[in-house]
């Protein structure tokens, strides 16, 4: 990959990261700059304390001390065209330490957990953790007509596929690409390119 466009792909995904996106990647152009379709799904952060909710919820047991061998799961929530963030220390409990809003210690971890604000969650092996557990963890509420503090109709993408059913339900598979969202569609992604070792 030559410099230029290794740059132009960093500053797409930096975009992504920082703005939330729905919908298909489209590759940076040569010249480095983001290409126009991208620009066009990329949604904002939503602004104010409903889009950024703090974690509230009860860690589940068991709450191990140690985080232990995990996979991967990328979660995206949408609401009003929106971006919501899923903060850091979902499903961790205090004391927690770190630097530059990522955790690196805890008192004990539970089942699927947050160190930071991409979206990726740490679930651990063994019983299938599911979406519920993650919002309980949070402290959100999540149903067929609600989505943390938004209500309306909740529609779930697993792997860009439309996912019937109580969103709850959903079982946090492996490398799985989890879009939820109310209000306004947002064309979900298919894949997350997951950092090495998860």
């Amino acid at each position: 990959m030559s410099g230029a466009l290794a740059r132009a792909t960093l500053a797409g995904l930096a975009l992504l990261g920082l703005a939330g996106c729905g919908g298909s990647v489209t590759p940076p152009s040569s010249s480095g700059a983001i290409p126009a379709t991208l620009l066009r799904q990329a949604r904002p952060i939503g602004a104010g304390p409903r889009f950024r909710p703090p974690v509230h919820g009860r860690v589940g047991e068991p709450c191990r001390p140690r985080l232990g061998a995990r996979h991967g799961v990328h979660v995206e929530v949408f609401a009003a065209d929106r971006v919501v963030i899923l903060p850091a220390g979902i499903g961790t409990a205090a004391p927690r330490g770190g630097s530059t809003g990522r955790i690196s210690r805890a008192r004990c971890y539970g089942a699927a957990v947050t160190l930071d604000t991409t979206g990726v969650v740490l679930v651990r092996a063994g019983p299938a953790a599911r979406l519920a557990e993650l919002f309980r963890a949070w402290g959100q509420p999540l149903s067929r007509v609600r989505l943390a503090s938004f209500p309306g109709h909740v529609r779930v993408f697993v792997d860009g596929r439309r996912r019937r059913g109580s969103p709850g339900a959903v079982v946090l598979a492996p490398h799985a690409e989890i879009v939820l969202e109310v209000g306004p569609f947002v064309p979900p992604h298919a894949t997350f390119t997951f950092p090495a070792g998860l």
